[in-house]
């Protein structure tokens, strides 16, 4: 239990879609006054569409953002330095004890880059994943936001591997679980049927159609949408796959935007395609639970599908969580379209890998951050100089 006196004042910083779902389990964790903890929310606007953003926060029942920074999209360089101007003056008025950051996006390792400069601790949860691919600029921000944070919480025991490698202090490292696993148990019995959001989209033949079974599609990563030949060999053979079992594909605006540059529209017409825009989370989940398969370039949803027991063949040539095809369900195929109709057809035919759900993806992650560590790590003095503490309470 923490020690009497004022709770300790965490600032939680959301900037992407990802991030939602792993700070709604958070935020209700540092609720529960045993903890002594009081959470300060800041939305980056770093994905910034004022749907999804209501959609998104209603469903998760995430607190409106205290402060909302409004920063938009731009180029790498421009978003990270955007960020971090505005944040600044948040973190010189609110005066917190720590800055706790998600995942690996801009707004991670921009919030976490300002605390640090101005001697605040930071706290990353989802530490240590790594994909060993620096062309990715997500891997970038992982490596940095992990190198210049003080309390570590991993999703699973391999990335306390990698955080030792790069000369991470052990006491800085937590095993807590996957926050956005918490997220999927809260919400599984809210999830929208699949038969509402595909007959949403769809005539009733089509939807009849789709709900003897279907696949999920959902791709956005430069390396499988920004080169046009590339993009065109993935949805030519996604296209054979659909012939099938017909997919569902929520598009991405990025990846919207690249197949109509590339003329390419034409292979996502007829019946074995439903494009639809990006959908909330409960339709995205009830999809998933009654999916045959999905296919994606997501790190989320290879999680998620792990956790349903879902296969899930990843188009990507690695992953940072490598956890989910090592126990779980997912299959890592990369872009090679004989190697995505060999994988399809095992899971059409035999079903796949059955998986099994890993060590602490059990909806209580978030309980573990707030209850095992933060509070005593917030409430407890530190030898004079160590980096692993915030100051204490006074």
């Amino acid at each position: 239990m923490p020690a009497s006196g004022p709770p300790a004042r965490i600032v939680c910083v959301v900037g992407a879609r990802p991030n939602f779902m792993k700070i709604a389990p958070i935020m209700r964790a540092f609720a529960d006054p045993q903890y002594g903890l009081a959470a300060t929310l800041v939305h980056t606007g770093q994905h910034y569409d004022a749907a999804m953003k209501l959609a998104l926060f209603e469903q998760l029942k995430i607190p409106e953002p205290d402060i909302d920074l409004g920063v938009g999209s731009g180029s790498h360089a421009v978003q990270t330095a955007e960020i971090m101007k505005r944040f600044e003056p948040v973190l010189d008025d609110v005066k917190p004890r720590a800055v706790l950051v998600v995942g690996d996006v801009n707004s991670t390792i921009a919030c976490a880059l300002v605390a640090v400069k101005k001697g605040i601790a930071v706290i990353h949860v989802e530490a240590g994943l790594r994909s060993g691919d620096r062309a990715m600029p997500e891997e970038i921000n992982r490596v940095l936001t992990d190198q210049i944070s003080d309390l570590l919480f991993t999703t699973e025991r391999t990335a306390e591997a990698n955080l030792l490698r790069e000369g991470i202090a052990k006491e800085r490292i937590h095993f807590a679980g996957n926050v956005m696993i918490d997220t999927l148990r809260y919400n599984l019995d809210a999830a929208v049927p699949a038969a509402i959001t595909i007959g949403a989209h769809a005539d009733a033949d089509k939807t009849a159609r789709f709900l003897k079974g279907f696949g999920i599609l959902t791709l956005h990563r430069p390396s499988n949408v920004d080169d046009p030949e590339v993009l065109r060999s993935l949805l030519g053979v996604l296209g054979e796959i659909a012939r099938d079992t017909p997919l569902v594909f929520p598009l991405h605006p990025r990846t919207r935007q690249r197949i109509e540059a590339a003329g390419l529209g034409s292979l996502l017409d007829g019946p074995d395609f439903i494009c639809t825009e990006p959908q909330g989370y409960l339709e995205m989940l009830g999809l998933m639970k009654q999916a045959r398969l999905v296919l994606t370039d997501s790190g989320g949803i290879q999680e998620e599908t792990t956790a349903l027991g879902i296969p899930c063949v990843t188009l990507r040539e690695n992953t940072e969580r490598p956890i989910t095809a090592e126990q779980g369900t997912n299959t890592i195929v990369g872009r090679d379209p004989a190697k995505i109709r060999t994988c399809v057809a095992d899971i059409l035919q035999n079903g796949g890998k059955a998986g099994r759900v890993p060590e602490y993806w059990d909806g209580k992650a978030a309980e573990r951050i707030a209850a095992a560590t933060i509070a005593q790590w917030l409430h407890t003095p530190a030898p004079t100089g160590s980096r692993a503490w915030p100051a204490p309470t006074t």
